[in-house]
């Protein structure tokens, strides 16, 4: 894959020194190591924000929630729906 973007960051002489010393001691160079390290902590920040961890119980009631009966809709689901047809235009009708 060609590189063709470009990330410029203005750091501190302390940050600096402790940032190449981390590439030193694992056998990279110090833009190697930032775009290592600042890969892993974009797809744990991403990863983090796409699943959803319950315990036990959180997972039982999530469960017989979605497997409860449907209700059916209240006056005022049913208002907000009349609204949002009103005024939002889109593709999709709910």
């Amino acid at each position: 894959m060609r590189k063709r973007e470009r990330l410029v960051a203005r750091v501190s002489a302390d940050d600096k020194a402790i940032i190449s010393q981390a590439a030193a001691i694992s056998g990279q160079s110090i833009g190697s190591y930032l775009l290592s390290e600042a890969r892993k902590a974009a797809v744990l920040a991403i990863e983090g924000r796409q699943r959803i961890v319950l315990n036990i119980q959180q997972s039982r009631r999530l469960v017989k929630a979605l497997l409860a009966p449907v209700r059916p809709p209240t006056r005022r689901i049913k208002r907000a729906i009349e609204l949002h047809r009103k005024t939002v235009i889109s593709d999709v009708r709910i």
